[in-house]
């Protein structure tokens, strides 16, 4: 089924790129782009990178619909990012003074957000150094995980990853397992565009997350969701893709995230050289959502972009709420560019004297506490944390654009954390098998700490019982050839057991029945796939009777003792002859 597309307004204006932000990074030597540590990579193109895409024009994408490769295995949920958080994830790129924002953040993300700070360093030397940062900052170290791959920016929020859910269920705790949607960075950073797919298989060394490539160019701060599946992204999505339609794009974010999406005008570069939709508007809740004003610039092309929004969001159930913005020395000024985590808001604020003389960061801080103040009684339901970030916001970005949430595990409590998730991603729509035949069994496994090992068990009556092991004790490998037994029966079921290092046990089953070919054992009464004691009491009670069809394996009309010798035969091997 096709999904409808909005596209509101306004078309896009190109011009030149707005902000002025240093050079000194990326430099093109030999045809090849270096990123020198510490260096100011701005969140839009430099002048080296266009250089560079001048030289290496980006191939299009040769599809016409339904792009990407392999998709999650559903049922999808993509969560908003005011969704329960487990971690925030950085990149310790940048200038000295971009990186004390970092620090900042990840002060309050590790103690106020209860949340961890994933932070991606270059090297091991460069993670002692940033230990003793994160320390004098107030972080709380036993919050923060280091992952050591090297980065060519800052911008994390851009080249991903993003996270789904997988295989959710209404029974909390059963089934919903983390995965990782992934797409080609817009900008030519080798290092920053791999990273996603090295972390979800390779990031933790007990905890593997699937990764899913959409197929398209994209920046991933183009991108707002609720948890109700609304998306929306800017016309600039269209613009990096130029071999794909609208209802393209909108199908494939479907497919790989179960989410509508809204395409809406992008601001002219001449306002913001991204046009990214996070420089703007940010959703904060399944129906209120901030979107900037501009007192200022009334009239403007951005500031009719922003109205418009405005008045669409709210005939979709949404309430409003407008945070001031300007454009002043080719710098766009935005507080909607914040970070939500659990109960912490982090806020942009700035030292700009134009900003503060006119009571912008006073008039956003109002208008964000009475955003979040979710049971209108004066109060903000969130602790609001104003962050300066001058530094950031002259890149081209601010704190939204260098983060990434990862959600929340779903599992149910245990003991020492939560219990590990699982999901079959196979056998969920009806399909016979054949004895003998090597299936392979695909499946995901979730932890918010570790994975330890999975057990497979098969029924044969419809998840009623599963007697029969096929494995235990497996490596979490993500799949298990299975030889299909000589259990005919119409009501298979394979249920997936999964342990966690600390003893916890999740597990799931797959959705459907499926059917195993051939003629059932007559003496298997129950079709649970052994002749056992529970055949043997079934089968007394029709010898008793005499006349049951039951046990009337010999088919004359009898119960008696030649069905008893067969059904003997079978008992003694537990098994079928």
């Amino acid at each position: 089924m096709r999904r409808l597309i909005a596209v509101v307004g306004l078309a896009c204006s190109s011009g030149a790129v707005a902000q002025s932000v240093s050079q000194t990074g990326p430099v093109l030597e030999d045809g090849r782009l270096v990123y020198p540590e510490g260096a100011n990579i701005p969140r839009s193109l430099t002048d080296a990178e266009r250089e560079y895409l001048r030289q290496h024009p980006p191939q299009q994408n040769p599809f016409t619909d339904r792009v990407g490769g392999a998709r999650p295995p559903g049922p999808i949920m993509c969560p908003g990012e005011y969704a329960p958080c487990q971690a925030i994830l950085m990149s310790w790129d940048g200038t000295t003074a971009q990186n004390n924002i970092l620090a900042t953040m990840a002060k309050h993300i590790t103690t106020t957000g209860n949340a961890e700070v994933y932070m991606v360093v270059d090297t091991a030397s460069e993670q002692t150094s940033v230990t003793t940062t994160l320390t004098s900052a107030g972080a709380n170290m036993s919050r923060v995980k280091f992952f050591v791959r090297p980065t060519d920016s800052i911008w994390i929020r851009d080249y991903g990853p993003r996270f789904i859910y997988i295989g959710t269920r209404n029974t909390p705790g059963q089934g919903a397992v983390r995965g990782i949607v992934d797409h080609t960075y817009n900008r030519p950073r080798p290092n920053d565009d791999a990273f996603p797919t090295w972390f979800g298989p390779s990031g933790f060394a007990t905890k593997k997350f699937s990764v899913y490539n959409l197929g398209m160019t994209h920046g991933g701060g183009n991108y707002h969701l609720d948890s109700v599946g609304r998306s929306f992204a800017t016309q600039l999505i269209q613009n990096e893709n130029a071999g794909l339609s609208a209802s393209d794009i909108v199908n494939t974010w479907h497919d790989f995230q179960n989410v509508n999406t809204t395409i809406m005008p992008a601001f002219p570069t001449t306002v913001d050289s991204t046009q990214h939709i996070d420089m703007w508007m940010q959703i904060i809740s399944d129906n209120r959502v901030i979107i900037s004003d501009w007192p200022s610039d009334s009239g403007s092309t951005q500031d009719v972009i922003c109205d418009n929004a405005a008045t669409l969001l709210q005939s979709q159930g949404y309430t409003v709420f407008r945070t001031p913005a300007r454009l002043l020395s080719g710098t766009h000024w935005t507080y909607a560019n914040m970070v939500v985590c659990n109960d912490l808001v982090l806020l942009p604020t700035y030292t700009n004297a134009t900003m503060t003389n006119a009571g912008h960061n006073t008039a956003a801080l109002n208008a964000v506490r009475a955003a979040f103040d979710f049971n209108n009684d004066g109060t903000p339901d969130k602790t609001i944390v104003q962050v300066p970030c001058d530094a950031l916001a002259t890149s081209a970005g601010v704190m939204h654009c260098i983060v990434m949430h990862v959600p929340g595990h779903l599992g149910a409590a245990g003991a020492n954390g939560l219990c590990p998730t699982a999901h079959i991603a196979a056998l969920n729509a009806p399909v016979t098998l054949t004895p003998g035949q090597v299936f392979q069994i695909p499946f995901l496994t979730d932890d918010d700490k570790n994975i330890g090992t999975v057990d497979l068990h098969f029924s044969a009556n419809g998840g009623a019982s599963f007697p029969l092991t096929l494995a235990t004790n497996l490596v979490d490998n993500g799949a298990y050839n299975w030889t299909v037994p000589n259990n005919p029966t119409a009501k298979g079921r394979i249920r997936i057991t999964v342990r966690d290092l600390d003893g916890n046990a999740g597990t799931d089953i797959n959705d459907v029945n499926f059917t195993i070919a051939g003629t059932p054992c007559p003496a298997d009464l129950n079709l649970d796939g052994l002749v056992d004691d529970s055949d043997f009491v079934q089968f007394a009670a029709a010898y008793d009777e005499f006349q049951s069809a039951i046990g009337d394996f010999n088919s004359d009309g009898y119960t008696d003792d030649s069905d008893f010798v067969i059904f003997a035969g079978a008992y003694d091997s537990f098994a079928c002859p």
